[in-house]
C-alpha cells in the first residue's frame, strides 16, 4: 500500500490514501457522480470507480487497525462463552472493572445497548450465539471480537 506523505507545512498529515483517492472522495462527497469526477479529472468512470473502491478498502483497513489498537489498550478484557445469558455480561464486566479498581461511568443497560450496536448478530434472544472476547475501556466503550470455537 502506498502511503502519501505530506509535509507539516501544508497542514496535512500522513494518510493511507493517495492524493488521487482523497480528491475523488472529496468530489464524490460533494455530490458529484463518478462520471462527473472522471470528466473533471480527465480519466474514465471505471478508473474513478476503482480509485473509490480502493480508498474505501484502505479506510476500512485503517478502522480495523484502530479497533485492534483500542482492544490492546483496553484495561478490561473477558471471554464470554456461547450460551452466556446477555444479562450476565454486564455483571462480568463490572466484576472485571472492580478487580482493576476501575469505576465505569455506565450502567448495565448502557453496556447492553453498546454490545447490541457493536455486535448485533452475536445474540439470539438472551444468549450469545458464539464465543466472544469483550474489551471495555475506562469510558465504558465496548469492543467485541467474535471467536470461532477452535480459537479458544
Amino acid at each position: 500500500m502506498v502511503m502519501s506523505e505530506k509535509t507539516e507545512s501544508d497542514g496535512s498529515c500522513h494518510s493511507f490514501l493517495t492524493d488521487r483517492q482523497l480528491k475523488v472522495l472529496q468530489m464524490r462527497h460533494q455530490g458529484l457522480s463518478q462520471q462527473d469526477v472522471a470528466d473533471l479529472l480527465g480519466t474514465t468512470r471505471a478508473n474513478i470507480s476503482i480509485l473509490e473502491k480502493r480508498a474505501h478498502q484502505n479506510i476500512a483497513r485503517a478502522e480495523r487497525t484502530v479497533q485492534q489498537w483500542m482492544m490492546i489498550r483496553a484495561p478490561i478484557f473477558l471471554f464470554a462463552m456461547r450460551g452466556t445469558d446477555i444479562f450476565e455480561i454486564p455483571r462480568m464486566i463490572f466484576a472485571a472493572a472492580d478487580e482493576k479498581g476501575i469505576r465505569l461511568p455506565v450502567t448495565s443497560m448502557d453496556i447492553l445497548i453498546r454490545l447490541g450496536r457493536k455486535a448485533p448478530r452475536l445474540f439470539h434472544k438472551r444468549a450469545l450465539e458464539r464465543d466472544a472476547r469483550i474489551y471495555v475501556n475506562e469510558n465504558g466503550d465496548v469492543m467485541v471480537e467474535e471467536t470461532e470455537e477452535s480459537e479458544v
